[in-house]
């Protein structure tokens, strides 16, 4: 039955994949980091989905609306590409208030999992903070955090490999064990 399962790649999005402008709200201040739209399209070929599992807590603190995050998520699209990311999900929940899919929870990562043939046993997730380190150990993931986002700092950090950024964890992913 495993064989009918694909791994994952959840990646984090601000900081991770694209520079972190502070709760991004314009389309125009997208801005796809170095070498990501290669890195991702590696995996892609190797069988693996990529999902994007982001949170927004600038919807629950009303810095900015579901229409202007979605406006956001588009040209981020956009600019990866057509077939490159097969789902994106996300946490409107502002810290504080009981959440079940805000990082570090894994509520987003198990819905992908319900919502496609996942292996999370063989999947991975790379992101910019310690919380998606927790998130994707909470969700028996395999973690990766780059040194693209603002807290650079990788002191104590639990995360499985730590990389400069998004080429050099899917070069980690690539050497590691299935």
């Amino acid at each position: 039955m495993s064989n009918a399962l694909s791994p994952a790649l959840f990646i984090d999005r601000d900081g991770t994949i694209m520079e972190d402008t502070d709760y991004c709200s314009d389309p125009g201040d997208v801005r796809i980091f170095p070498g990501v739209l290669e890195a991702l399209r590696q995996l892609k070929s190797r069988g693996f989905k990529v999902i994007i599992v982001t949170n927004q807590s600038g919807i629950g603190r009303g810095v900015f609306t579901l229409d202007q995050y979605r406006a956001v998520e588009a040209e981020v699209l956009r600019q990866l590409g057509d077939g490159l990311i097969d789902a994106t999900y996300h946490c409107p929940d502002a810290p504080g208030q009981p959440s079940n899919c805000r990082k570090p929870a894994p509520g987003m990562i198990v819905q992908a999992a319900r919502d496609h043939p996942i292996d999370l046993s063989r999947s991975f997730l790379i992101g910019d903070k310690e919380i998606d380190v927790e998130c994707a150990h909470n969700a028996g993931l395999r973690a990766i955090r780059v040194r693209t986002g603002d807290q650079r700092d990788m002191t104590g950090t639990s995360a499985d490999w730590v990389a400069d950024d998004m080429p050099a964890a899917v070069r980690i992913i690539s050497n590691a064990k299935q």
